[in-house]
């Protein structure tokens, strides 16, 4: 497995905005930051699952980021409705 000039940026590029999300996660003003922290790095670790699909030419791990984003995207939608029935 050889990776090019340009994989190779990309995954310098995500392990670096996985540290300043990582960053914003833990030193967040408020609970609204660190949920958005949260939700950028379930869609890193999406990209960097189809990223890995493409360097391994396996279709399953497609299948993989597809339900990993959807149980984010459900996950993010739970905690903002937590937190809007708080302030209520």
């Amino acid at each position: 497995m050889n990776l090019n000039f340009t994989e190779i940026v990309a995954f310098i590029l995500m392990a670096t905005a996985t540290m300043l999300v990582l960053i914003r996660l833990l030193l967040g003003p408020g609970t609204p930051d660190r949920i958005v922290a949260g939700d950028m790095l379930s869609v890193i670790m999406t990209v960097g699952i189809a990223g890995l699909a493409i360097i391994l030419g396996n279709v399953l791990y497609l299948d993989i980021a597809l339900i990993y984003g959807v149980l984010s995207f459900v996950a993010v939608v739970a905690l903002a409705h937590a937190i809007e029935g708080k302030r209520s």
